[in-house]
């Protein structure tokens, strides 16, 4: 299937998990790529993992720093003339989820910039391109903690929470210009973000209890989120827009808690 050809996708949080799937589905379907990440060692990385006819221009950024994505988009656009796909990945946890009476500034500020910062520029300065041609899809990377607690810090969780409301709104905003605005939510997948959750249960030998409390009673793979973003930004998609996609495995299906699944 060649579904991207002949389009141009720009992907941010390129350099391990989700992104790096999907900026490998969408080269395998014969989109030209803009790959950004803050890891020159993970841009490296997926870079080696593509076809070698796949256009591509990496660059490392900082997705808060608006400046910087307003200058990528300006050289992402001399480079291949139009951008087709957004799909807004990078996104941070944090390094520690203290209970909110002992959280501090900088770090939901570091927190917010990334996740949901980052998503609003890059929308901004894509979204205005796309307007003027009149069409182009943007998916955006949240998570089912933005839809329940219990899957992240605060800051995390509040973060996703606005991407997805981000979704919305800019859907509204941007419909008329026939360009789609959509997000999945994954749940718990073997990402860089998430690498610590899941070297920490093997070490203990409890890597079967990782994804138990989904109904599929397992945790994602990053290429099954980068199927569903691949669908949302597709032409099979069309009629979809302001959307938010739950890809966990059917964990914010049930009331999900602790000692209730046998």
């Amino acid at each position: 299937m060649k579904g991207f050809e002949n389009r141009v996708a720009l992907l941010t949080g390129v350099g391990s998990g989700i992104g790096r799937a999907t900026a490998q589905r969408l080269a395998a379907e014969g989109a030209s790529l803009v790959l950004v990440d803050w890891s020159e060692e993970g841009l490296a990385g997926t870079d080696a993992l593509l076809p070698a006819d796949c256009q591509r221009l990496l660059q490392r950024l900082d997705v808060s720093d608006e400046a910087a994505v307003q200058a990528l988009v300006e050289k992402a656009l001399a480079r291949f003339g139009q951008i087709d796909v957004l799909c807004n990945n990078a996104g941070i946890a944090g390094t520690s989820h203290p209970p909110i009476t002992e959280q501090s500034r900088a770090d939901w500020e570091k927190i917010l910039g990334v996740n949901l910062l980052g998503p609003m520029f890059f929308t901004q300065y894509v979204g205005r391109h796309m307007c003027e041609r009149g069409s182009g899809a943007i998916v955006n990377t949240a998570s089912v903690a933005g839809i329940r607690s219990g899957a992240g810090g605060n800051a995390y969780s509040a973060s996703k929470a606005a991407v997805i409301n981000l979704t919305q709104t800019s859907a509204c905003d941007l419909g008329a210009f026939n360009v789609r605005v959509n997000a999945v939510c994954p749940g718990l997948v073997e990402t860089g973000m998430t690498q610590p959750i899941f070297d920490l249960a093997r070490s203990k030998g409890k890597e079967d209890k990782l994804g138990s409390r989904a109904e599929l009673r397992r945790y994602g793979r990053p290429e099954e989120v980068a199927a569903a973003i691949a669908f949302l930004a597709s032409d099979d998609a069309s009629f979809i827009t302001g959307q938010a996609l739950a890809v966990d495995g059917g964990n914010t299906a049930s009331l999900n808690m602790p000692g209730m699944k046998l």
